[in-house]
């Protein structure tokens, strides 16, 4: 690493930090400048967080959504990717310290002309950590994975649950948070246990499984307008999702959820399943920033940049994505959707802004093109709200299909999501429907005689036999 900084001095060093859609784009916007550029990711892959959950679901495969950050980079020769964990700023020194290495080695110091920060954001559990373990969350591939295991394995359990309460309880599902991505993967999964499921099972009689959207606001889909949330409802209902509004998660244990009702009173819901899609809270590494340059967090841990995207006080410092909050030239903020294309937006535009400077230019502030909002609920249906213009139904999910599949990244990925979702639509069935990994203590909450996930194939093949 300290080889490649004395070369890369030779020309503008840039050090993108994140690999998502902001850091990608703004690397990418640097393949004709004349800088050598360094992005550093914990991840070896790019993640299209939009379909994520539809890898919990088992309608895709991990690889069909993430595609190798050095596969996407090959042909860029200004372009070195380096695998490890950022744990710290120095801006006085203009240097990012880069820890975990893949070959063992500890902190590393990695130097810089500019620096394009991109962390993004995780799910907030407001204050209630411990939540996680039984919540897991759906923004990352990890999680798609452990959501689809345990979401697959409660069906196997109730196939075999002799017990009618504990039953219900195995096939029952909350939600939390009815923002598109909670609405999303609410729909599958009654998609999944009342349509593809439901001749596989001689026992589980997956039809009569519960689907629970838990939503603390007034109505689902709070960010579109409230027409769409009305329709949005009404399909959920449709699907056998039940939408509760206005109520507030107040507890998550391994086998119930605790909720608030409107009035006050605390339900409990026996639940072996719960997914966690609400609140946003900002990367770790707003934190850092903040720290090195002497400035205050927002309530959801965003650090405040200029209307140029970078951090008062160093120009020479982007700040991208969910982990920013922007403001305007009276210092006002500037309120920016959580979503993909503002991210993909802001890496374009830090991409110009570097070139710009390099010929002497000044960037003008960045402004997001809001190119309209699309939800989808579940087959052949869906929610747009495009400049104005409200969809819902079949042409809205048509339009949601081709969206994105346009900003997928790799023809490969294209082709295969393309193919995979004709097949789901003309078959009705899921083909990534595998039980992968066991999470700790899984097994010992399992019921007796059924082989936890990830049991040995030994045990697997004996309760075939036995059958």
């Amino acid at each position: 690493m300290n080889s490649t900084d004395s070369d890369s001095r030779r020309r503008h060093h840039v050090v993108v930090v994140g690999g998502g859609f902001a850091g990608v784009q703004a690397v990418r916007g640097l393949r004709r400048a004349r800088v050598d550029v360094t992005l550093v990711d914990r991840q070896n892959y790019t993640l299209f967080q939009p379909l994520v959950y539809q890898v919990a679901t088992g309608a895709l495969s991990p690889a069909e959504i993430a595609v190798p950050l050095r596969a996407i980079f090959r042909r860029q020769q200004n372009v070195r990717v380096v695998l490890g964990d950022v744990t710290g700023f120095d801006l006085r020194r203009r240097r990012v310290v880069v820890d975990a290495l893949p070959n063992g080695d500890a902190e590393e110091p990695l130097g810089y002309d500019t620096l394009v920060v991109a962390g993004g954001s995780r799910y907030s559990y407001f204050g209630h950590d411990g939540w996680r373990e039984h919540a897991p969350e759906l923004k990352s591939l990890p999680g798609a994975l452990e959501i689809r295991s345990r979401v697959l394995a409660a069906f196997e359990a109730a196939e075999v649950e002799l017990d009618p309460e504990r039953r219900r309880a195995w096939l029952t599902f909350v939600v939390v948070g009815a923002g598109p991505t909670g609405v999303e993967m609410a729909g599958q999964i009654a998609e999944l246990a009342h349509d593809t499921l439901r001749r596989d099972f001689r026992r589980a009689h997956t039809e009569t499984a519960r689907v629970l959207l838990v939503e603390a606001g007034s109505r689902v889909l709070p960010t579109f307008p409230d027409s769409l949330s009305r329709k949005a409802t009404r399909a959920l209902e449709r699907l056998g999702v039940t939408p509760l509004v206005d109520h507030t998660v107040v507890d998550v244990a391994s086998d119930r959820v605790a909720i608030r009702t409107p009035d006050g009173a605390v339900e409990r819901v026996d639940a072996r399943i719960a997914i966690w899609a609400a609140g946003v809270a900002a990367s770790e590494l707003a934190a850092g920033l903040a720290e090195q340059a002497g400035l205050d967090l927002d309530r959801a841990g965003r650090v405040p940049v200029t209307p140029e995207l970078t951090l008062p006080g160093h120009p020479e410092v982007f700040a991208l994505g969910d982990m920013v909050g922007v403001r305007t030239a009276d210092g006002s903020a500037a309120p920016l959707p959580g979503l993909a294309p503002v991210a993909m937006q802001q890496g374009r535009y830090a991409a110009k802004a570097i070139r710009a400077r390099l010929d002497d230019r000044l960037p003008q502030p960045f402004r997001y093109a809001d190119k309209g909002n699309l939800a989808t609920i579940g087959r052949s249906q869906a929610v747009a709200d495009v400049k104005g213009i409200r969809l819902s139904g079949f042409l809205a999910w048509a339009l949601w299909l081709l969206v994105h599949l346009v900003y997928l990244i790799g023809f490969q990925n294209r082709l295969l999501v393309v193919v995979r979702w004709t097949i789901s639509f003309l078959t009705r069935g899921r083909g990534a429907r595998l039980i992968v990994g066991q999470r700790a203590g899984e097994a010992e909450r399992a019921p007796a005689g059924v082989s936890a996930p990830g049991a040995s194939d030994a045990s697997h093949l004996a309760l075939v036999s036995d059958r």
